[in-house]
């Protein structure tokens, strides 16, 4: 019988239902394919998130009924690729709880593995709105029905009913934008200048992990640079991240003209680029640009947010050409040599 050494052989051996899901910069569906090669070390882990591979387990386990969820950030090197020291000792340590047999792992209690979680240095707890959206979309992918504030949060979004909005629940915002549909997403768009700003940074916390529509793109950038030009930058650094949804041709215009004025580019909104808007960056004059607003905004941490994009595979190269060619009097360039003294 072949030894289980990876989170992977785990889940095949043991006959496990799981499904995982992504939960470093936005909640999406992860083959297991991927984990694969990921743990076989062939694989950078494509969507890194402050050093880590942030995961979310969901799966069923023998005789179990209701499914489980492991929450685990897997610490990466320097190359994006898993440090294996931290997630062999949790393999170990559930293999000692639940027994080396896979009919032994068939068998297992749900306490027994909950504990695997305690005082577990891999376990994390995802944000609040992080945890919303994945009920959300792991009840759709299992044909599972909405939670009870699905109904509610629909009417209430797209004008159809006039409710107090401190009624509104984070589960409802989630479950209405990922089972949202063209029409839904067409009323949203309609009705979003009618939101109030509390309601409206909610629900981009949600937005921000689905795609995007024209319409709603367009609704999201009107309702963002109103919040910027009266200094409500939580609205709108919440609209930035939901536009990261968006094509390119809405996104990138919008990053570009944001650029463009210095005075816009403070820490949060850079912030908010790089955390959700990520993708948006992979170009040759966006990253450039971006990175030296970075380096000018001096409440920035540059260094932390450049190796935080640097592990992300497709922007690892561009990223390390854009420093090594930095004049040594730009922005870049001083902040470079600020770090060798």
């Amino acid at each position: 019988m072949q030894p289980i050494n990876s989170l992977h052989d785990f889940f095949q051996r043991s006959g496990a239902e799981v499904r995982l899901y992504h939960l470093g910069r936005r909640v999406e569906p992860c083959a297991l394919e991927t984990l694969a090669a990921f743990e076989a070390g062939e694989l950078a882990w494509p969507a890194p998130w402050q050093g880590t591979a942030r995961l979310a387990m969901v799966f069923r386990l023998g005789d179990l009924e209701d499914p489980l969820i492991w929450f685990l950030a897997l610490p990466l090197d320097e190359q994006g690729h898993i440090d294996p020291a931290p997630r062999d000792a949790f393999v170990q340590r559930l293999l000692e709880t639940l027994g080396r047999s896979v009919q032994g792992l068939g068998r297992a209690e749900s306490d027994e593995i909950d504990n695997l979680m305690k005082d577990n240095p891999l376990a994390f707890s995802p944000s609040l709105p992080f945890q919303a959206v994945l009920h959300a979309r792991a009840s759709l992918d299992a044909d599972l029905p909405a939670s009870e504030h699905l109904e509610p949060a629909e009417a209430y979004l797209t004008g159809q009913q006039a409710i107090d909005w401190r009624a509104l629940g984070l589960q409802g915002l989630a479950d209405a934008v990922v089972r949202s549909d063209e029409t839904s997403r067409r009323a949203l768009a309609a009705h979003l200048d009618a939101l109030p700003s509390e309601v409206l940074t909610s629900l981009c916390y949600c937005l921000e992990h689905v795609d995007i529509d024209v319409d709603l793109a367009q609704a999201l950038r009107r309702r963002g640079e109103a919040a910027g030009a009266s200094g409500d930058i939580e609205t709108f650094c919440a609209c930035v991240r939901a536009m990261s949804g968006a094509a390119t041709e809405q996104a990138g215009a919008w990053f570009d003209a944001l650029l463009d004025d210095p005075d816009a580019c403070g820490p949060d909104l850079l912030a908010a680029m790089a955390g959700r808007g990520w993708h948006h960056l992979e170009d040759a004059e966006r990253l450039p640009r971006f990175l030296t607003r970075l380096a000018e905004a001096p409440a920035a941490d540059f260094m932390a947010v450049a190796r935080d994009l640097a592990l992300i595979p497709r922007l690892r190269l561009p990223l390390l050409m854009t420093l090594r060619e930095a004049e040594a009097d730009s922005a870049i360039g001083r902040r470079l040599a600020g770090l060798s003294r």
